[in-house]
């Protein structure tokens, strides 16, 4: 599988928020760092984190821009309300070994405010 491909199927596991699909995509010891907070490390880490956020928050990634080069897979992705963001995903063996994601978390969590 090419990591465009591993991509891919985080994006359904996201959208679906399947939480057993999303991490058993993550390798053991794989690092989550989504920039506006702090770095998520270990896999089971990274599922409590998918738990949490799914059940908290409305979230869809909608794909505008898939990359890849040799390892990484780089995403440009909006939601169905404007919020951008990319994200940088670095795959070996077929598994997430390390995710770093941009986007502004003011105006993520003023979305969802407005949501409720």
């Amino acid at each position: 599988m090419t990591p465009k491909e591993t991509l891919k199927k985080w994006i359904k596991a996201f959208n679906n928020c399947d939480v057993e699909g999303i991490s058993n995509l993550y390798s053991d010891d794989a690092i989550n760092h989504q920039v506006p907070n702090s770095p998520i490390i270990g896999k089971e880490a990274i599922k409590k984190m998918f738990e949490t956020e799914f059940s908290n928050a409305d979230m869809n990634c909608i794909p505008e821009n898939i990359f890849e080069d040799g390892q990484w897979a780089i995403l440009e992705w909006k939601d169905p309300n404007g919020l951008r963001g990319c994200g940088f995903f670095q795959i070996q063996n077929n598994k997430i070994k390390f995710q770093r994601g941009y986007w502004d978390k003011l105006t993520f969590l003023k979305l969802q405010e407005n949501k409720k």
